[in-house]
């Protein structure tokens, strides 16, 4: 079959803060993508464009780009396409696209970290796609870098994934890409390769194992759109691989939705990737990675083909959802009147906030059309949905973009996915990877047993710190993230993935504590939270404004205790004999959106607005609580 030498499609997967941004970073550079930009101080992490990406440190999103590469020997310059995706499962949809666009992937592994449960979940995918994979050990300069080790576990993860013989057979690069340094000569423990100065012995072997596109000359054009993007002026930009035949602009072709019918559509504008730009283009062969306007419904997954013999590519699938919460409108008594107290943080103008039903479903709808991994399911309620995902990470990442965007909504506790299987019910697993101190190694066996954790394997590399691993289900890791720091003083790492379904483990008791519930509506005062800062843990600042029914603090007994946290001191026109002693108040904790929605029981939910995250129960008055309460012990 002909093929295309001038091109190559390459994916980089790895492990959460693996290095893989920074990489490709390195690559832009030194393949003279910002030539012309010299003078200018470029910033790192340039993949990692949207805010909330450059504020976690992690990739949530596929993205692609591309560099012109120059061979040393003075032959045509190749283009490389590079995808850079998420290291974390909970946005597995966007690893299972990115690699629907290319041919080969690069595997990056901490030299000292070694594989993590993240890399076990990209390789999967990569292995079942029948990908050529490339080895690269990054951060070989790490004073705790222990490649030999880190390269034997990565070849016994290959064997435990039934990797057949030509997978097994990969190529290993040494790197550091932060100094943009790689070599095939693997450098002594702790120091940056020696032999080499820039990124070529990488370069070189990614054109000497990456497969170059093959195509047949007498096909029909098929082309895959794997992403979608938004343009001011364009409208809905379609992302795609070309698998077959020539696309052109001004070209007319069958677009091939989802649901198998076929429309005649016109290409306005064709679009190449160069480095982190796009630019206009005449026309895109077999294996090139483009972007094409004009089409504004169309969705991930569909076909362009030609109108004359059109023929579908498969659809793209993703895992199941394994988490799901319910995201519905606001329903709190500060509904709409922005923060208020010294705890607000504005970050939306009071006027531009979006309270309705119709705006929130609108919202979801969208976020539909480019996220395939979620899944958005009606409830009883007709101003609140039901919202599936793979992980809480995901799930929350969308209540936060939501909420920068000036929504205010109720989210209720993050529930698992269960499914049916011969007349029993099955729930989600996770494989939780846990790194600690020998220390807590205690502390973290018993967390994990009482959520049902089963320890599958456990290793001591003789550093003082342990790798012990555990199936544990899915809804056991709701809320065990922050008491799991707490436990091992924050030295802990903590990594899952999942795993599958495995028949139901029965009932879970995760959190201890109770909550200290407001029993009024006004405003936070320092005299009541001196009083109460004995009976637990403070979430508010004086002068925050509170209503009946929410949430003030943790309880440091098991059941909920309503609390007056708006008293204010009587004052008197007689002399005290003391004088007034003053208190130290203990700073309250803040909890972010993620821990908000851990720390939530099933009565209770998180109220999001733009300015505050506030945790509730879900019904406020104080005297129906008690009579549910009353009803469900008789």
């Amino acid at each position: 079959m002909p093929t295309r030498h001038d091109i190559r499609n390459v994916a980089i997967v790895a492990h959460v803060d693996h290095g893989k941004t920074t990489l490709v970073d390195a690559m832009l550079k030194q393949a003279g993508a910002f030539a012309e930009h010299a003078a200018e101080k470029l910033d790192d992490r340039m993949m990692d464009s949207n805010d909330l990406e450059r504020e976690k440190g992690i990739t949530i999103l596929a993205k692609n780009t591309a560099v012109k590469y120059h061979p040393k020997d003075g032959g045509e310059p190749i283009t490389i396409n590079i995808i850079d995706t998420p290291g974390h499962a909970d946005f597995g949809g966007e690893v299972e696209r990115g690699l629907s666009m290319v041919d080969a992937v690069v595997l990056l592994v901490d030299a000292s970290e070694g594989p993590l449960p993240q890399t076990r979940f990209v390789l999967r995918k990569a292995l079942a796609a029948r990908m050529p994979v490339i080895l690269c050990i990054n951060k070989t300069d790490r004073p705790d870098s222990r490649i030999d080790e880190v390269v034997n576990e990565t070849y016994d993860l290959f064997l435990d994934l039934d990797a057949d013989e030509d997978q097994i057979e990969f190529p290993i690069v040494y790197a550091c890409a932060r100094d943009g340094v790689a070599s095939l000569t693997k450098p002594e423990d702790g120091t940056v390769p020696a032999d080499s100065t820039n990124l070529e012995p990488f370069f070189s072997t990614l054109l000497e194992h990456v497969p170059a596109p093959e195509y047949d000359d007498a096909a029909p054009l098929q082309a895959h759109v794997t992403n979608l993007d938004a343009d001011n002026f364009l409208g809905r930009i379609a992302l795609l691989r070309v698998e077959q035949g020539e696309l052109r602009k001004g070209q007319n072709v069958a677009w091939i939705k989802r649901d198998g019918t076929i429309s005649n559509v016109r290409i306005t504008e064709l679009m190449m990737t160069e480095a982190l730009t796009r630019k206009p283009a005449e026309k895109a062969g077999p294996g090139d990675i483009c972007a094409v306007a004009g089409i504004p419904d169309i969705m991930i997954g569909e076909t362009l083909a030609d109108p004359e013999n059109p023929i579908a590519l498969p659809l793209i699938t993703v895992d199941e959802p394994a988490i799901s919460m319910t995201i519905g409108t606001n329903t709190s008594p500060l509904v709409g009147r922005g923060g208020t107290g010294k705890g607000a943080d504005a970050k939306a103008a009071v006027k531009d906030r979006k309270v309705t039903a119709r705006q929130v479903k609108d919202r979801l709808d969208r976020e539909l059309i480019g996220n395939v991994s979620l899944r958005v399911l009606d409830t009883e309620r007709p101003d609140a949905w039901e919202v599936q995902g793979r992980g809480e990470l995901a799930l929350a990442i969308l209540v936060e973009q939501m909420r920068r965007e000036g929504f205010e909504m109720t989210i209720g506790k993050p529930q698992v996915v269960t499914k049916e299987v011969d007349g029993k019910t099955y729930e989600p697993v996770e494989r939780m990877t846990i790194d600690v101190p020998e220390e807590h190694m205690g502390a973290v066996t018993q967390l994990m047993g009482v959520r049902k954790g089963r320890m599958d394997n456990m290793s001591n590399h003789g550093s003082g710190w342990v790798r012990m691993e555990f199936v544990v289900p899915s809804r056991g890791l709701i809320g065990f993230r922050t008491e799991f720091l707490t436990n091992t003083r924050g030295t802990g790492i903590a990594h899952s993935i999942h795993e599958g379904h495995e028949p139901w483990f029965g009932a879970l008791q995760t959190r201890n504590n109770g909550s200290l519930v407001a029993d009024r509506s006004g405003s936070v005062t320092a005299f009541a939270m001196t009083n109460l800062q004995e009976r637990g843990v403070l979430f508010t600042d004086p002068g925050t404004e509170v209503y009946e029914g929410m949430i003030v603090g943790e309880n440091s007994r098991a059941d909920d205790m309503d609390v007056n946290i708006t008293k204010e001191k009587k004052l008197t026109n007689m002399r005290s004999s003391s004088a007034d002693s003053f208190e130290a108040i203990v700073p309250p904790r803040k909890l972010s959106l993620e821990q908000s929605l851990e720390f939530c029981r099933d009565d209770e939910c998180v109220e999001v607005t733009p300015e505050a995250v506030r945790i509730r129960k879900v019904v406020l008055d104080q005297k129906e609580r008690g009579r549910t309460a009353s009803r469900a012990k008789r």
